[in-house]
């Protein structure tokens, strides 16, 4: 169990309303602050103007781009965060995000998932909530 502490909020980009608005909220009930967007577009944007100690992205969201882009533009703008990222997908079946789950090398929990699983992995990848 990591014993680091989580300042930096993580981003949780997800295109879902109701999925954020669940992970939002598990999130900031265990002490973790948590800041959204809801495109992997966005979430690229975010990232650019801001410090965050890790990302949880979908896989496969609306708007041209994906969490493979997102982990693309980790790897080439903030390294220091390509071990800090999660994927959350309920489309593993799908040959592309396989391909890009098994290239990124990242952890992945696929949707539906329960609470505790998630929690569980954020703190295993993120380190405690303050």
């Amino acid at each position: 169990m990591s014993t680091v502490t989580v300042i930096a909020p993580l981003l949780l980009i997800e295109d879902e309303p109701s999925v954020t608005k669940f992970i939002r909220t598990a999130l900031e009930r265990n002490g973790y602050v948590c800041k959204t967007a809801s495109s992997a577009v966005e979430g690229i944007r975010v990232l650019s103007s801001g410090r965050f100690a890790g990302v949880i992205s979908d896989m496969r969201m609306p708007g041209g781009a994906s969490g493979a882009d997102v982990h693309a533009w980790l790897m080439m703008n903030r390294p220091e965060l390509k071990n800090k990222i999660l994927f959350i997908t309920g489309d593993t079946v799908n040959d592309e995000t396989l391909k890009a789950l098994v290239d990124t090398g990242a952890p992945c929990i696929e949707k539906p998932f329960r609470m505790k699983e998630l929690l569980a992995t954020v703190e295993k990848i993120f380190g405690r909530a303050r």
